[in-house]
């Protein structure tokens, strides 16, 4: 992560930030800023402000989520963090799109552990006319049998092809805007930030429920991570999902490797007092990036994914569960194929009161 940003003065103690945070106020961009800089020893003092504000709006809850490929590799955009662009060598399971059987499997073990939230992730640049049909009925069918709250993860959308989708049932669609607007030439080419953003908008228009995020690493600047926070705001997004970038053989950017946990931690503070009630989530880089202080994430982060990635391993959901147990948090199974999450969270409860 670029330091260029000098320290600005602080015109409000952290707690005080959290105050006016409550009170219904915004930080300002250098307070912002001034949390990523602040000195490490900060740390504990701005995840407290952080927490207090997570408290209020979400209590000691933690949403969990649980993401399925459907449709791998095969993508034309060079996005240089991905290992499924064009530009990746990176030895990766390349699939068409799966066929309704498949995603409605998925849906039924949704329904079954009591997950509120089905996710339908595509690589690509946007889908055919033809593969949002296909989504479409099947979202139709899910809604039909299930009635599960259904995001999709599609690329770059139509504003014909996001009213389809609204028709058929679904209720959120996933679309980072992954780095500022400034920074978006240098990790991606074949489309631009203003095609990101016309997606978040057609969305909205149409009515869906928007998801939006970042990936923090990819050599931004201070203030392009700070940007990012405040257009989301701006954007009022449902949900933020935070990646940090893991530095994945094969991609442009495999020699990245240079965030320490306690950014994350400051990071992961700073979005949650720029957007404080929006659910924020810990996803890809977790474990890479957070390491022994994982935990700590969840006291500004009130959401996190569990198991696998797209492409990339996590830690062993048991282990996950273990975690927010010994937080003594509250978990919630979110998106879909949870019900082994549910089992692993039961299993561990018994094994507490032994």
């Amino acid at each position: 992560m670029s330091a260029d940003a000098a320290t600005l003065p602080v015109s409000r103690t952290w707690q005080e930030m959290a105050e006016a945070v409550l009170q219904g106020e915004s930080i300002t961009r250098s307070e912002a800023l001034n949390i990523l800089t602040a000195p490490d020893r900060e740390v504990l003092s701005i995840l407290d402000a952080a927490y207090r504000v997570r408290l209020q709006y979400f209590g000691n809850s933690v949403q969990l989520y649980y993401l399925k490929n459907a449709k791998s590799g095969l993508c034309p955009e060079d996005c240089s963090y991905c290992s499924q662009s064009k530009v990746s060598d990176a030895p990766i399971e390349r699939y068409a799109f799966l066929n309704a059987e498949r995603l409605l499997e998925g849906a039924r073990l949704a329904a079954e552990s009591k997950a509120r939230t089905y996710c339908i992730v595509a690589s690509g640049r946007g889908p055919t006319d033809r593969e949002v049909d296909h989504v479409a009925g099947v979202v139709r069918q899910i809604k039909d049998r299930y009635g599960l709250h259904i995001c999709c993860c599609l690329g770059l959308l139509e504003p014909d092809q996001a009213l389809r989708l609204k028709a058929a049932g679904v209720d959120r669609v996933n679309h980072n805007l992954n780095t500022s607007e400034r920074f978006h030439e240098q990790i991606c080419t074949t489309h631009t930030f203003r095609d990101r953003l016309q997606t978040l908008n057609v969305c909205r228009d149409a009515g869906l429920e928007l998801c939006a995020g970042m990936i923090v690493g990819m050599g931004e600047t201070l203030e392009d991570v700070v940007d990012v926070a405040l257009k989301l705001s701006e954007l009022q997004v449902e949900s933020i999902p935070i990646n940090f970038l893991t530095s994945i053989e094969g991609t442009p950017f495999q020699n990245l490797d240079h965030l320490h946990p306690r950014f994350c931690l400051k990071v992961l503070s700073m979005f949650r007092l720029t957007n404080p009630r929006t659910e924020l989530r810990i996803a890809g880089g977790r474990e890479v990036n957070l390491r022994s202080m994982q935990a700590m994430g969840l006291y500004a982060a009130n959401s996190m994914f569990v198991s696998d990635y797209l492409t990339t391993p996590g830690q062993k959901a048991e282990e996950d569960f273990k975690m927010i147990q010994d937080l003594g948090f509250e978990v919630t199974a979110g998106d879909y194929d949870a019900q082994k999450l549910i089992e692993f969270w039961n299993q561990a409860k018994q094994e507490l009161k032994r």
